[in-house]
């Protein structure tokens, strides 16, 4: 039997109204007791005076780019950025080479994740065959191989029929919503800034059209709709509509659509080249709202790796992506807690109590007895600087590069495991 004691720490999950000075046990990677004096003999104990224990942050939003992609990042070294970034559980999306469109794509996800053995990594697989969006990929056999939901990520599933077929099954199904067809060439949010500029623009309704189609298509099938990355005050009155209404309908959030807007762009630096487009400041400001109402649920990195050189192409050439797992955390809390534009409560259940809860990962999100142990240790007071050696990922295509963050992760534990990089 396997024991380990965290003295001292101050647990903080909201959830389960933890806000102090707390001991936990931890028995076979389950969370045991949590006392304010828990004493055991012969038993490893880790001292965390000064430090505050968050429950396992999860990530239903990332790309870790295997198979097809390794230059860029692999299962291993997504995994280990994730544990840096205070990560026990992420989703890796299934827009790689080939895709992951099949019960073996899905299982060999799942091989590479066990072999690299540091997180809980959830496959998503495609909805539609070769991700080509016209005709349904077999959703069935893949959830029987282990994918927890179903995402053409990186491409908006057009086709109609085939996006009610698909939300007809049990789901989840996670859209990305784009109607590239108002937007070809697009670069950043259309508005007088890019005509100022002079880059090509993608207007907010290329996102609200897509999404009031898929809100409207799970309405008619009662299916389980998972919105991904939320970049428009506009989507959020249509994502309304369907919490009245009582649909099965969630909505997440990217790092970096809190905390940029469009103004960023006059700098024309690749790194804040991302899709959906940082959009306006009207537009920040009404995510950051809807996350503190919960009309937003979660927040999702979208860690999306890409090696230097290609980020180092000029604003047309240059791939959408921002790395997201190692600096989530930090830069919310800094730019937003620490100056008093977001409670650090909610953060904290936006990136794991609610994933788990709406994505249905039992005995996860949470400190609480019985369930995982699968936690993360930070020092609220620790400063760390961004630079490409600090970083775990495979790439640093971060707008954060060269930022000093508050916010130094101490440890990362998955399955009452210290994970140690």
């Amino acid at each position: 039997m396997n024991k380990l004691i965290l003295k001292n720490g101050h647990v903080f999950s909201p959830a389960d109204g933890l806000d102090g000075r707390y001991d936990i046990l931890i028995v076979d990677g389950k969370i045991s007791k949590i006392s304010e004096k828990i004493d055991l003999d012969g038993v490893q104990i880790v001292n965390l005076d000064g430090y505050t224990v968050f429950p396992g942050f999860i990530d239903l939003h990332a790309h870790f780019r295997e198979p097809g992609f390794e230059y860029k990042e692999d299962i291993e070294s997504g995994s280990r950025a994730a544990v840096a970034g205070g990560f026990t559980t992420v989703l890796v999306m299934p827009n790689t080479d080939p895709p992951v469109d099949s019960a073996e794509m899905v299982d060999y996800v799942l091989r590479r994740a066990g072999e690299v053995g540091l997180i809980n990594i959830r496959p998503v697989g495609a909805i539609t065959r070769g991700r080509a969006g016209k005709e349904l990929a077999d959703l069935k056999l893949m959830k029987e191989a282990g994918a927890v939901a179903f995402s053409d990520d990186g491409d908006w599933v057009s086709n109609s029929s085939v996006m009610r077929r698909a939300l007809e099954y049990e789901g989840p199904i996670i859209t990305h919503a784009e109607d590239k067809t108002l937007s070809p060439g697009g670069i950043m949010n259309e508005s007088s800034l890019s005509y100022e500029l002079g880059i090509k623009g993608i207007p907010h309704q290329t996102e609200e059209i897509a999404v009031a189609r898929d809100i409207l298509l799970a309405e008619l099938t009662g299916g389980r709709l998972h919105i991904a990355h939320v970049s428009s005050n506009g989507s959020l009155f249509f994502i309304e509509y369907a919490r009245t209404r009582g649909l099965n309908v969630t909505a997440e959030v990217t790092p970096h659509h809190l905390l940029f807007n469009e103004e960023v762009m006059r700098s024309y630096d690749p790194a804040y080249k991302v899709n959906p487009p940082l959009r306006t400041e009207e537009d920040r400001r009404a995510l950051i709202r809807a996350l503190k109402t919960g009309l937003i649920d979660v927040i999702a990195t979208d860690h999306a790796p890409h090696a230097s050189f290609e980020k180092e192409f000029d604003l047309n050439q240059a791939p959408f992506g921002i790395l997201g797992l190692e600096t989530a955390f930090p830069s919310l809390y800094t730019q937003l807690v620490m100056k008093g534009e977001l409670d650090l409560g909610t953060l904290v259940r936006a990136l794991s109590t609610r994933p788990a809860e709406i994505f249905g990962f039992t005995g996860k999100g949470r400190i609480k007895e019985g369930y995982d142990a699968d936690l993360c240790v930070w020092d609220l007071t620790g400063k760390w600087m961004v630079t490409r050696d600090a970083l775990h990922s495979k790439s640093s295509n971060t707008p954060f590069l060269g930022s000093e963050l508050t916010g130094k992760l101490k440890y990362t534990i998955v399955g009452g495991k210290v994970i140690e990089l």
